[in-house]
């Protein structure tokens, strides 16, 4: 007797669970070859309120941690990546159409992009802080803090490594996210999430849904609580483009812009995408008090 393959069932990921959508609706993934793979969930208006609800709801905590801790968390996320590899490897086979070689490399690089950005944890206040010279008895010290929610529209080809490069840099600096995974690619992306939820990531950290940034992201951009969205995710799409940020501009979000085309991200990082999602507080104090 022929045994029946257990299917997975693909869900998103809120608040530390996995729901189905709201909605009720999903949709057909395929392969890079166009054969089908699964059914994703399709994540409605509601599914991103929920997100931001679950999102806001773990800042506080999250923000309030040391930055040594979230460095040991990151590379925790790391470390479960590694013992998941073969998981990872064939997502991304599947998702990208790559070789098992190319697609190894892949995982090793995004891996790599979470240690690197854990090791940043506790550098980036000493890089973009500063006591500043005043004409005055009084120390003057400006500090980086973690702006709050944010929304990211994840890249929509390089859907694990673009994915890390995306969402690390939000994290590690003390916000938390509400991420919109690659539409056509999404299965390295809800794999990932399955990996933040055994891994010591407090639920809400990060938020994950499944489906298309064109319905989702005038939501995000618009909404009161979501404090900075990325718009990586819409490359090349300037009309949605000048559309998310028109919605931003009602509370004054912090953007970051949507490129002309999807960046290379095996390209080194800087540190911007940590500092775009940093406010600036400066703090003065008389001296000899």
């Amino acid at each position: 007797m022929s045994r029946v393959d257990v299917r997975k069932t693909y869900k998103l990921y809120i608040g530390g669970a996995f729901p189905r959508s709201e909605s009720g609706h999903s949709y057909v993934v395929n392969d890079a070859k166009g054969a089908f793979v699964a059914n994703a969930s399709l994540a409605s208006r509601k599914d991103a309120r929920d997100a931001v609800v679950a999102a806001r709801k773990a800042f506080g905590g999250w923000a309030g941690r040391t930055a040594y801790n979230r460095a040991q968390i990151l590379y925790r996320v790391a470390e479960v990546m590694e013992d998941r590899r073969p998981q990872f490897v064939e997502a991304v086979r599947q998702s990208e159409g790559l070789a098992a070689g190319r697609a190894d490399k892949v995982v090793d690089a995004a891996i790599d992009r979470l240690v690197w950005y854990a090791g940043w944890a506790d550098k980036i206040t000493q890089v973009v802080g500063n006591a500043n010279p005043v004409a005055g008895p009084y120390f003057n010290l400006s500090t980086p803090e973690p702006t709050g929610v944010v929304a990211v529209l994840a890249p929509q080809e390089s859907s694990l490594l673009g994915l890390v490069s995306v969402v690390a840099p939000v994290i590690v600096t003390g916000n938390t996210a509400v991420v919109v995974s690659s539409y056509a690619r999404p299965l390295p992306a809800v794999t990932f999430s399955e990996v933040l939820a055994t891994s010591d990531v407090p639920g809400g950290v990060v938020n994950l849904l499944t489906g298309s940034a064109a319905t989702i992201g005038p939501w995000l951009a618009a909404h009161m609580d979501v404090n900075a969205i990325d718009l990586t995710g819409i490359a090349g799409d300037a009309a949605l483009a000048t559309d998310l940020e028109v919605a931003a501009a009602e509370n004054l979000k912090r953007v970051r812009r949507a490129p002309a085309a999807e960046p290379d991200w095996a390209v080194e990082p800087g540190i911007d995408r940590m500092t775009d999602v940093l406010e600036t507080k400066t703090v003065w104090h008389p001296i000899g008090v």
